[in-house]
C-alpha cells in the first residue's frame, strides 16, 4: 500500500469481502485498519468492495471512507446496517450495471429479481436515510462505457433527477475536498461544466446525452 501511494495513487482500494471459488473470503479486521489507518496518514481516502454484509461490517469497523459497490450477496441491508455505515460517514458508489455486466451467464428474469429484491433496496435505502452517493463505474474492469443504464437503475432504486446529479456534482465535491470551487455553478467556481441534450427531470438517460462538455471555460468537446 505505501508503494502504491510512493508511485502516485490518488486513493487506495481494499477487497473487505473477495469473492473466490469456495466463498466470500473476508480481510481480517486487524489487516483492513491498519491499511486504513497508514492510508489516512497519507491523506488519501479507501473505497472498499465488500462483495456481502461481512464485508461492509469490515468496511465500517476499519474506517472506510467509501463502498466502491453495492453487495450482490447477502440480501437487503438492514435498517442497523444502513444506520451504521451512515454514522460512520460512508458515502457509496453503486456501480450497478457491473452487476448487469457480471450476470452474463444469468437468466434474465434471475437478473431483474436479483436487482429488484437486493440491490437496488440497498441504494434506496441508503439514499433515503440521508447517506452519501457518488456516481461511478467499473469502466477499466468492464468495457460497458455508456453511462445511460447506471442512471435508470439509480432512477429504478427511487433516486430523483436531482439525487442523481448530486451524485455527481456537490457529493463528490465534498467527498474529495473540492467543494470551494468545484461541483456548483457560481461565482468564482471552477468553469467546468457538462450542457446535456435533453432534461434529465424527464429521463434519467439523459444525464449520458452531453452536447458540451466545458472544462476551465473552454470547450473540450462538442456534440457532432
Amino acid at each position: 500500500m505505501r508503494k502504491q501511494i510512493h508511485d502516485g495513487a490518488d486513493g487506495i482500494k481494499l477487497w473487505t469481502g473477495s469473492p473466490e471459488a469456495s466463498g466470500v473470503v473476508i480481510t481480517p479486521l486487524d489487516l483492513a485498519k491498519a491499511i486504513v489507518t497508514e492510508a489516512h496518514r497519507a491523506g488519501k481516502p479507501v473505497f472498499a468492495h465488500p462483495t456481502n454484509q461481512d464485508g461492509a461490517e469490515i468496511a465500517i469497523q476499519s474506517g472506510v471512507d467509501i463502498l466502491a459497490h453495492t453487495t450482490d450477496a447477502g440480501g437487503p441491508w438492514p435498517p442497523s446496517l444502513v444506520e451504521r455505515l451512515k454514522s460512520a460517514h460512508m458515502a457509496l458508489i453503486p456501480t450497478l450495471t457491473l452487476w448487469h455486466v457480471e450476470s452474463k451467464n444469468e437468466s434474465r428474469e434471475g437478473f431483474e429479481k436479483g436487482m429488484n429484491e437486493v440491490v437496488l433496496p440497498q441504494l434506496r435505502a441508503y439514499s433515503e436515510a440521508g447517506g452519501q452517493i457518488l456516481f461511478g463505474t467499473d469502466v477499466g474492469y468492464i468495457e460497458q462505457f455508456d453511462t445511460s443504464e447506471e442512471f435508470v437503475w439509480m432512477s429504478r432504486a427511487g433516486m430523483s433527477s436531482q439525487q442523481i446529479l448530486e451524485s455527481l456534482t456537490t457529493n463528490p465535491a465534498q467527498r474529495f475536498g473540492y467543494s470551494s470551487h468545484s461541483g456548483r455553478i457560481a461565482k468564482g467556481m471552477d468553469a467546468d461544466l457538462v450542457v446535456l441534450r435533453a432534461d434529465p427531470a424527464q429521463d434519467a438517460t439523459a444525464f449520458s446525452k452531453v452536447r458540451y462538455t466545458i472544462r476551465s471555460g473552454n470547450v473540450i468537446y462538442s456534440e457532432k
